[in-house]
């Protein structure tokens, strides 16, 4: 085997501390995402993560969810530092050649899909400042979930209660970053209320990478009586023309990591970027309102669902004439509308025997988008990032429809699980520009996924399961949109996958808890970068590929306050199918042999005072298919963070000092996967700064 580099050995090491002493073990989680139904984690035959409130908020801006989410093995998420693109979120390799936004992995904000009908979601929606915690479900179970269930990341955000409160937060770090929000929440009787509002401004690290996210969130809770509950949550996310930096050269990255690749035939001294040129950037104004409604007869359960929103986004791309010339291309700006809406439906039925207790979910999920979707020319004249003349103009709908059931055997130390979902997906497209010729068409995919597992309590203080799934991923929308001649690619096919998955849940230690997960994916018709350039992205069907691995996280505490976290996760994705000019055994763009996180903390006995440090390390990550490219190298960096808080009369004060990349390394953060001009690397910030204020006032 090939030895580790010295950055990640010594990350590793770092995240694996030895333990002594004695205190109390981190608490038992009790999760929903896996099963649908309350459980102790230990219970549950699959890999599955909590990241508690404390994690989200504390020493952070809680801008991005790769803030909180850094510390889950499995899963990646690549902070961009590119708000016009969205996070990079994948589990086990799924979603890591995402252009932009989520794919690959199922988002859900209580109980409400962020993710859209093709399987592109934004993690952007997500209101962090609220949050009470975040489940990542990972593994055969995340089938259950459907079409892009490569794994679940499922937000809940925190309900009213007595006594009412007040709170603002003023936040600012380096790169001009600053950040203000303003909640209240609280409960009168049966009625719980939470209000949030934020704002967030960044001049951005890299050139021409400056934006303002606006946030607004309401969530409403009554329970009219002791049996039934009914939950209204309100979301609004604008900004208003995001810059986008775009990706460079290794030359480029090299010679200085905040500059953007140079236009060679910009005649003008000196000569401006790709990105000034074009002045790309992207606005988003985002709504939405769901309900859900639960009633309870004795243990079983009735629950309904119904959402609705809209999405406006305006993207100007780097596109030159030369290259929008052909009639069949459609243009460097991208304008649409969407519409969307969805419903749900489950009944939970609890029977108990002499022998242990059977729990069966049986439901029905249904969601549609509608995009009113236009394209233009990005210039007038010799006036670039401007919209010019119409080049595409049609009506792109979305739809599924997807009846599931699942059920639990309990008995003894036994848990069986069984479930089986069948997912429609319809695609159909109206083309209203017919001087490229007519795109109009459909899709439909249909693939029933089933899941099995099964977990055995050798001791109370280990669990042993196992797992196996089948499912699928269809083409995206936004996959979709261009094929090599530049029409609707309605060629493509979804991918296929079976997953496998064993592991052991355990306490080594009184202080002491430990997961360990193996698994392995094998997928065909697997969705590939065809071409990449200036934000536009077409995809085309590979062969086989492989996914193995192991995931490894452990929670420890001691006396006087001080605690542990490490998560280690080792995956060899790869080609399993030699395809065009990429061999079998290459392995697949994005995704990291190695990713480790491990972090030291310490609180005083009365809460006043906290300190943690923090390490990450990455291993290297191709940008493209056939490996020949520079990859981006492996990383390791080093975090601290310093909080404090204080009580006075009904005043609760808190502060937060943060310094990240300790030692400035200077590294590639992400990579824009098979970009055709070789412009791959985005570069993360060097060594920088956080600090924070909040004042809460409980009534």
């Amino acid at each position: 085997m090939r030895r580790l580099p010295f950055h990640l050995r010594a990350a590793i090491a770092a995240a694996f501390p030895l333990a002594a002493g004695a205190a109390d073990i981190p608490g038992d989680l009790v999760v929903i995402t896996a099963s649908r139904i309350e459980h102790n984690s230990q219970d549950i035959p699959a890999a599955i993560d909590v990241v508690d409130a404390a994690r989200i908020r504390d020493g952070q801006l809680r801008v991005n969810a790769s803030e909180a989410l850094v510390a889950v093995p499995g899963l990646v998420v690549q902070n961009r530092y590119n708000y016009a693109q969205d996070l990079q979120i994948s589990s086990r390799g799924f979603g890591a050649r995402s252009a932009f936004g989520v794919r690959g992995v199922r988002l859900i904000a209580d109980g409400i899909p962020a993710t859209m009908p093709d399987g592109q979601g934004q993690a952007a929606t997500f209101n962090l400042d609220r949050a009470q915690r975040i489940e990542v479900l990972r593994g055969p179970f995340s089938a259950l979930y459907g079409n892009h269930s490569g794994g679940v990341v499922q937000l809940f955000t925190e309900e009213g209660k007595a006594p009412a409160s007040v709170e603002m937060s003023v936040m600012g770090g380096s790169d001009g970053t600053r950040k203000a929000d303003l909640s209240t929440q609280g409960r009168n009787g049966s009625m719980g209320y939470v209000l949030d509002a934020s704002r967030f401004d960044t001049d951005g690290y890299r050139d021409h990478s400056a934006a303002r996210r606006e946030q607004a969130f309401a969530k409403l809770t009554f329970e009219p009586d002791q049996r039934s509950k009914l939950t209204v949550v309100a979301s609004a996310l604008r900004q208003d023309d995001s810059q986008d930096p775009l990706g460079v050269q290794w030359a480029t990255f090299l010679h200085d990591p905040r500059a953007g690749e140079t236009d060679p035939n910009d005649t003008t001294t000196p000569r401006h970027t790709f990105a000034e040129r074009y002045d790309t950037r992207k606005s988003i104004d985002h709504q939405q309102i769901g309900a859900s409604y639960d009633v309870h007869f004795g243990e079983q359960r009735l629950h309904l669902m119904l959402y609705g929103g809209n999405r406006e986004v305006a993207q100007y791309q780097a596109f030159s004439k030369a290259f929008q010339a052909p009639a069949s291309h459609s243009g460097g700006v991208i304008d649409f509308e969407r519409q969307f809406h969805g419903a749900a439906v489950s009944w939970r039925d609890v029977r108990r025997f002499d022998a242990g207790v059977l729990r069966t979910t049986v439901g029905v999920d249904y969601d549609r988008s509608s995009d009113d979707r236009q394209g233009y020319e990005n210039f007038v004249g010799n006036q670039l990032g401007v919209r010019g003349a119409l080049r595409r103009d049609e009506n792109d709908v979305v739809s599924n429809l997807d009846p599931y059931i699942q059920s639990e055997w309990q008995s003894g130390p036994w848990r069986l699980t069984a479930g089986l979902r069948h997912s429609r997906v319809k695609v159909a497209v109206d083309d209203r520009f017919r001087a490229n010729g007519d795109d109009s068409g459909g899709m439909t995919f249909s693939r029933t996924t089933p899941v099995l597992g099964g977990l055995y309590k050798a001791t109370p203080a280990l669990s042993l399961y196992a797992s196996a799934a089948r499912g699928f991923e269809t083409p995206t929308l936004n996959e979709s949109f261009y094929s090599a001649s530049g029409g609707f690619n309605f060629g493509l096919r979804p991918a296929r996958s079976t997953h496998v998955e064993a592991g052991a849940k355990l306490r080594l230690a009184e202080s002491t808890r430990a997961d360990v997960a193996l698994f392995q994916v094998r997928t065909r018709d697997e969705l590939v970068v065809d071409a990449s350039s200036g934000g536009r992205t077409s995809y085309r069907n590979a062969g086989r590929t492989l996914r193995q691995g192991v995931e490894v996280s452990l929670d420890t505490a001691w006396a006087n306050g001080v605690s542990a976290h490490a998560a280690l996760t080792g995956l060899r994705a790869i080609y399993d199918e030699a395809f065009a000019n990429v061999a079998k055994g290459n392995r697949l763009p994005g995704v990291a042999r190695v990713t480790a996180y491990g972090e030291l903390a310490w609180q005083d006995s009365a809460n006043r005072y906290g300190a943690a440090l923090e390490a990450l390390a990455n291993g290297r990550v191709y940008a493209e298919d056939t490996n020949r490219e520079q990859p981006a190298p492996g990383y390791a960096i080093v975090n601290l963070r310093l909080q404090a808080r204080q009580a006075l009369a009904g005043w609760r004060l808190r502060e937060f000092v943060r310094l990240g990349n300790l030692l400035d390394r200077q590294y590639v953060g992400s990579v824009i996967v098979g970009d055709t001009n070789k412009r791959y690397y985005e570069a993360a910030p060097g060594r920088n700064w956080q600090a924070g204020f909040s004042a809460q006032y409980l009534f």
